[in-house]
């Protein structure tokens, strides 16, 4: 770490808002030896996973949206260009809702947006190309071999859970590959996961409205529209959301081929719960019984993991903030506007009365804050690098100049 601040002692921040911890608080002060800092040159600080990441990420999503347009020009063939777009637009409705909650979720530390983009896109497109080829393959082996024994509910039941986890999966480990430095933890993990699964569950929504629309009319639509985007559109996200999860525990303790083992431990329990949904739908007699029973517990059950994780990611980055706390780079009254959902709250209320530079620096301000407790983790854990030493220092220099700016008195 860089060189600490004991002498902390600066002048006192501008009047907040009473609930605003840090009005009372005294930001601390560069010392002599911390002076220079101010003045050299800004240097922003690293891009999360940039470079070849980067470069890898942008060709997976051009991949990813041609399959998709390939995988919905294909179903022009089957339902007709009105139906499509019609089941196009419908299936957009519980896409916006998944992706909104997601947005929830990464809230506290946003992910880039390429990484998003490529999750989406891998999901959309490539994980539904991957189980639609093999769906092929497997109608085509079946159909010569002449085994009637194969049925659809097989095909429900174990194909589709093992293949469509599997094809959803590689795409939240290839993740990890090529975005190593903005997955920090199962949060992350769960974010990939889960926008890898809505963009799958978005092109197949089409062709199941495309199917029903075909065979039931508008009827139909409603009825399969009802199901999958009203009662289940995150079903998807809750299955794949086991992988990444997992995975994101993985990339905090262990290094290189190390990661498949939790990627299988993942991807077991994803296919497992996949299997279930798929299975019980085959034989409940009570489809609603069964959901209320069943899915609803289940779906509870998911929402307290991720309510607990996200606690569990404010509570890291306290702990990581209050070690450069005691170093003198912040105020305590800082870490807790730092490193608490209220404190950032009452920040943006305050925020929001300053000229619009400062309202950006305070942002600047949460945003370096967070990806610095994130390094500190990382060092702490034994995955830092020379990289991630240079990228502590350029945190540290970054959530000085934001405080330096927030602090300056008004131009005269």
């Amino acid at each position: 770490m860089t060189s600490p601040n004991p002498d902390a002692a600066g002048t006192p921040f501008p009047a907040g808002p009473p609930n605003l911890l840090l009005s009372a608080s005294q930001p601390p002060a560069l010392t002599a030896a911390e002076r220079p800092l101010a003045s050299v040159p800004f240097v922003a600080p690293p891009a999360r996973g940039g470079g070849l990441g980067f470069v890898l990420g942008v060709i997976g999503i051009v991949i990813g949206a041609a399959l998709m347009l390939v995988v919905i020009g294909s179903f022009v063939n089957a339902f007709g260009p009105g139906a499509v777009v019609l089941c196009t637009v419908v299936a957009v409705v519980p896409l916006v809702g998944v992706l909104f909650v997601v947005r929830w979720i990464d809230r506290w530390e946003p992910e880039p947006r390429w990484v998003l983009g490529f999750a989406l896109f891998w999901g959309a497109g490539v994980a539904v190309g991957i189980s639609l080829f093999v769906d092929l393959l497997v109608q085509i082996a079946v159909g010569a071999s002449g085994r009637a024994e194969y049925t659809e509910a097989l095909s429900v039941a174990i194909q589709a859970p093992f293949v469509e986890e599997l094809a959803k999966g590689l795409g939240v480990l290839l993740l990890v590959w090529i975005a190593r430095k903005s997955l920090d933890g199962p949060v992350d993990g769960l974010v990939y996961a889960a926008v890898t699964a809505a963009g799958f569950a978005f092109t197949e929504n089409i062709l199941y409205f495309g199917e029903a629309l075909t065979e039931g009319g508008a009827g139909g639509l409603g009825a399969t529209f009802v199901l999958r985007g009203l009662f289940s559109p995150f079903a998807h996200v809750m299955f794949t959301a086991c992988t990444g999860i997992v995975l994101g525990f993985g990339v905090t303790r262990t290094r290189g081929a190390g990661i498949l083992g939790y990627f299988a431990i993942g991807l077991a329990v994803a296919i497992a719960l996949h299997a279930l949904w798929n299975g019980a739908l085959l034989v409940v007699t009570d489809f609603f019984g069964y959901y209320f029973l069943v899915q609803v517990p289940l779906f509870a059950f998911a929402i307290g993991i991720v309510v607990w994780l996200r606690r569990a990611e404010q509570r890291a980055t306290v702990a990581s903030l209050q070690e450069y706390a005691e170093a003198g780079w912040f105020a305590d009254g800082e870490v807790v506007m730092l490193g608490t959902a209220a404190g950032r709250r009452a920040a943006a209320r305050w925020a929001r009365t300053l000229p619009s530079e400062k309202r950006l620096a305070m942002r600047r301000f949460i945003r370096h804050a967070t990806r610095l407790a994130l390094v500190r983790q990382r060092l702490l854990a034994g995955r830092g690098t020379a990289d991630t030493v240079a990228a502590e220092r350029a945190l540290l220099a970054s959530v000085t100049r934001d405080r330096a700016v927030m602090l300056a008195p008004p131009a005269a």
